[in-house]
Parts: C-alpha cells; structure tokens; sequence
C-alpha cells in the first residue's frame, strides 16, 4: 500500500514539474501544490502534492490522507519542522506550516476546501478524526 501511494505521488509531482504546476487526472482543474516536509525521524527531504485553497495570503490545506483513520507523514512532518517549501505553479518559496487550533476556524477552512473539491466531505464522512487543516505563510 505504502509503495502504491509513493508511486501515485511521484506521477503527479512529476506531471506538476513538467506542467507548471498544472496536472490532471483526478486533480484536473484542482489547486494544487508541492510541499517539501523534513521528516520528522528521518530528517530527509519528502515531497507531497496536497490540494490546496486560499485564505487571503494564505494557503490551506487539510490532513486528510483519503480519510484514513491516521494523519499522512507529511502533517507529522510539519509539527516537528514547521519550515516547509513550497511550489505552486513555477513559483518556489519557503514558508511557515503552522495547524489550525481554534475548531471554529478549522471548520471554517475546511468548508473551504469541500468548495472547492467535494471529494473532502467524503473524507471527513470516512473517519472518526478530526482532520487537521494547516496554514501555509510565507
């Protein structure tokens, strides 16, 4: 399972490079970006596309892993090294990743991302967490 979901990942980050930023598929006419994560026992580099949305100046994105019942490694990342980059289009930049705490805000936010992608209230429907939203500012 594991390997599957790796190979999924390298197809799309690979069609986003060789894209601009633009792939399709599933994700067609999706925001999405690349988030570089240290890992957090590993200290290696590890790159994840993740759907995005805007929130003024900020990216959103939801931990939502297809609704698993765990966060992805990325979000674990994160918490332990909050200093990600991230690549949106052609544009590379580093930023502060930091979890959205207040559950009203959360909410808020992640009504954005069903918005913008219904395939987010089929996740939150899939487990009993609750999947964490974070804040991307550069």
């Amino acid at each position: 399972m594991a390997d599957e979901i790796r190979d999924f990942n390298q197809q799309i980050i690979a069609e986003f490079r060789a894209n601009e930023g633009v792939v399709g598929g599933m994700f067609e006419g999706r925001n999405m970006l690349l988030l570089t994560t240290i890992g957090a026992k590993s200290g290696q580099e590890r790159v994840s596309p993740v759907v995005y949305t805007r929130d003024g100046d900020r990216l959103v994105i939801a931990a939502s892993f297809g609704g698993a019942p765990k966060n992805p490694a990325w979000f674990n990342n994160l918490v332990a090294n909050p200093k990600v980059t991230v690549e949106v289009g052609t544009d590379k930049f580093e930023a502060t990743a930091t979890p959205v705490e207040d559950r009203a805000e959360r909410d808020r936010l992640y009504a954005g991302m069903v918005a913008h992608a219904e395939g987010f209230a089929d996740y939150e429907k899939k487990t009993d967490r609750v999947i964490p939203i974070v804040l991307l500012e550069r």
